[in-house]
């Protein structure tokens, strides 16, 4: 055993797909001891909002502040201000107004800005432009010169009369130590379209999945595996009997049965445990016909057939005299099921057949949920790209598992 255990952890790709899969593990179990809570917890109003630290501005406003003055401060503010829509715009408001632009950096905001602010004028009206580009104009060139503004004033309801009062006043230079702001929150990955967090959410999510492979896995490999050594070792009618069986399930496509199992049970009784069963019992075939051939091919050897002389029984045949000689081979079909079934359930949640959304998250479901609210397309990449990731990673290191064991247990793969 130990000598086996060496010859596995000496395969790089083993070690390697070893080493990626026991990282995964790893961040399911310690991330949501740093984070704890419902991955499910919509702390969001909006939708797909950017990774980032968030800082609370009710609680930043009542934070004591310090002074500091820093060069490019108003440079900054001003390069943010303009985003790449604006910039063009401004691009357009100059050759309506017959500015020469010729040579102009449209990233270069002192001189985008040093030309603007030469040339606009908002009483000319370009010949074409209507009213409301108009007026967006006017809005940019105030959000622009409100960027240089002094001061800006805090303000609070009185109570007496609908009156306001002035609090207090926010000055460029003043700042805030993020430390001392009673609420901050770092998102690394935004949150998703129910506004919850997507790293919470993901590492829930692949827990599951890994789960449903895992569940998936066992049903399909000990349904393929019982399956096959009986057909293998006892033949005879038996053996037809179970091809027969084997070849019905061969013959319909594995994926539009499991779609059509999925559908007939209903999203109420889909939790994550029924969707595993399902796929387990859809895609133990393959793992059948190929533990049948190894049978085959180990049933006339002649310590089974001393085994047989001896008077053993047929289970304790099977499980002493064959089994221990397919072992190998069993955990490798063992590791391309859970591979299958992860990959089966996140098939099963795109098409809105996974297990409920209401429980717990899955890959599948996820990208399911980015699908819906168009993620792809409205640029909210944090929604559906790490999951994508996250799935590729997981399948890469079972399969790199699955072809390190078969470079150690396959006679015609050692170098």
């Amino acid at each position: 055993m130990k000598n086996t255990l060496r010859q596995v952890f000496h395969s790089s790709k083993f070690l390697v797909g070893f080493i990626i899969f026991v990282a995964i593990l790893l961040t399911m179990f310690i991330y949501p001891l740093i984070n704890p809570g419902n991955p499910l917890e919509m702390i969001g109003v909006g939708t797909f909002a950017r990774p980032g630290t968030y800082v609370s501005l009710y609680d930043a406003a009542k934070t004591p502040t310090e002074t500091l003055r820093l060069a490019d401060a108003d440079d900054k503010r001003l390069a943010k201000q303009l985003s790449d829509e604006d910039r063009v715009a401004m691009v357009e408001w100059f050759s309506a107004t017959g500015v020469d632009i010729e040579g102009l950096d449209i990233s270069d905001t002192d001189a985008l800005l040093e030309l603007w602010r030469a040339n606009y004028d908002p009483a000319v009206k370009p010949k074409g432009m209507t009213q409301a580009k108009r007026n967006y104009y006017k809005r940019l060139d105030a959000a622009i010169k409100e960027v240089g503004a002094a001061d800006t004033l805090i303000i609070a309801d009185t109570g007496e009369g609908g009156a306001l009062e002035k609090q207090g006043a926010i000055t460029k230079t003043d700042y805030v130590n993020v430390g001392q702001v009673a609420n901050v929150k770092i998102l690394p990955l935004g949150t998703d379209n129910f506004g919850r967090d997507v790293l919470k959410e993901l590492v829930s999510a692949a827990g599951t999945s890994i789960v449903i492979g895992l569940l998936a896995g066992l049903v399909a490999t000990l349904i393929g595996l019982s399956l096959g050594l009986l057909s293998g070792y006892v033949g005879g009618i038996c053996d037809d009997i179970i091809m027969f069986i084997t070849n019905i399930f061969t013959v319909i496509p594995g994926f539009v049965l499991l779609i059509l199992i999925s559908y007939s049970i209903g999203q109420e009784q889909r939790g994550a445990a029924v969707v595993a069963l399902v796929i387990g019992l859809t895609s133990w075939t393959w793992t059948c016909r190929s533990v049948r051939s190894q049978v085959i091919s180990l049933r006339n050897r002649d310590h089974v057939n001393l085994s047989k002389l001896s008077g053993h029984s047929l289970f304790r045949i099977i499980l002493t005299d064959i089994l221990p000689y397919i072992a190998s081979y069993v955990v490798m079909a063992f590791i391309l099921q859970v591979s299958s079934g992860i990959l089966a359930e996140a098939q099963l949640s795109l098409l809105g057949l996974g297990p409920k959304t209401t429980e717990v998250p899955t890959l599948g479901l996820m990208m399911n949920w980015a699908m819906l609210y168009s993620a792809h397309t409205n640029g909210s990449w944090w929604a559906y790209f790490p999951v994508i990731l996250t799935i590729t990673l997981i399948s890469f290191s079972l399969n790199l598992m699955n072809t390190g064991l078969d470079q150690v247990f396959n006679p015609t793969l050692r170098d």
